[in-house]
């Protein structure tokens, strides 16, 4: 197994040769290519369906086939990821599309090269005491940090009302933490992923969703896999090998549903039940996951225009033509052909 250096790889076959002409022999060709270690860092401490197309591509092989080793990395939101692809400890990262771009904005040398789910997967969930998002007002909102994405979401609903943060109360939460905290009380809402809509909703019958995001937004591009620019000017094959498996598991996933829920329940720790559930919605009705390139320019482009209008951009707004690298995901589907003839394939 190695890892990305070109002059570890070059140390070792040169001792090779040398170990081979002392003993007078030709080393035999290597018929199996030696697997390339990828360190990949996902938005949430624990899983979610949104992201486990990894754990899609892990169960099937796909991965292996395109002789990748994949580190997951659980991380507690998006801008920890950026942070760790901008610091280097990070090959690959999954983030909400707001971290990426205010760090490119800020001068972080990051592009985004493929799309885990380009639609929105998530819900705002109160209790049925609250009608409208301006009741919101002086309530108690979950969150994760400022600037990251369930706080994003939280401020567009406030500033689509004509409320603002001041006029509630943040309060972090951990990503595992937000069904307690709203069955507590301790939160009065919390940007939930379609599982833990179903899941909090089933041990609550006084919970619904206020606001379905996707509904809200149907333009609003949401997860993106991202590199730093550097690091795809060297290992181009590599990003095209890590795109290649994971637009296998998004393929994958449409085709099998039950295999699909026996890995994302057990990636998540939701029952399948509830993946099921969650499945019918994201896959069944909104097709969120990518099977072609997923970056579409316009909805990247309202993106950004709705980060600006909302203040959720630090900084100038940078360029979708150098946001965005589309050539990796371009030649995977040059590779396995692109899907059509259904609305959801994207």
């Amino acid at each position: 197994m190695r890892r990305l250096s070109l002059s570890a790889g070059f140390a070792t076959a040169s001792i090779s040769a040398l170990l081979a002409a002392a003993c007078g022999s030709t080393p035999a060709a290597s018929t199996t290519p030696s697997s390339t270690v990828i360190n990949l860092g996902l938005p949430t401490s624990v899983t979610s369906f949104a992201n486990a197309d990894v754990a899609v591509a892990q169960a099937q092989g796909y991965f292996k086939a395109e002789h990748l080793t994949v580190n997951v990395k659980n991380l507690a939101s998006g801008v920890p990821v950026v942070q760790g692809v901008v610091g280097g400890s990070l090959d690959i990262g999954a983030s909400s599309f707001e971290p990426v771009a205010n760090a490119d904005a800020q001068g972080g040398n990051v592009v985004i090269i493929g799309a885990y789910t380009d639609r929105l997967t998530v819900s705002m969930v109160t209790p049925d005491s609250i009608h409208t998002p301006a009741q919101l007002r002086g309530k108690r909102l979950g969150i994760q940090t400022v600037g990251a994405f369930r706080e994003v979401m939280t401020r567009m609903i406030l500033e689509g009302a004509g409320l603002t943060p001041a006029d509630a109360t943040y309060v972090p939460v951990a990503s595992t933490g937000y069904i307690s905290a709203l069955l507590q009380g301790s939160i009065q809402s919390a940007i939930l992923q379609q599982e833990q809509v179903f899941s909090v909703m089933r041990k609550d019958s006084t919970m619904h969703v206020l606001v379905n995001l996707y509904r809200a937004r149907p333009y609003y591009f949401y997860g993106a896999y991202l590199v730093s620019r550097p690091w795809l000017a060297h290992h181009q094959g590599v990003a095209e090998r890590f795109l290649t498996a994971i637009t296998r598991a998004h393929r994958f996933m449409y085709q099998h549903k039950a295999a699909t829920v026996r890995t994302v329940a057990a990636a998540t720790g939701f029952t399948q039940a509830i993946i099921s559930q969650a499945y019918d919605v994201l896959l069944g009705q909104e097709g969120v996951f990518p099977v072609n390139e997923g970056l579409e320019s316009s909805r990247i482009t309202q993106t950004l225009q709705t980060m600006q209008k909302y203040k959720v951009l630090t900084g100038a707004a940078p360029a979708e033509s150098t946001l965005v690298d589309t050539a990796p995901i371009t030649a995977v589907i040059h590779k396995l052909g692109a899907w059509t003839g259904d609305p959801r394939w994207h």
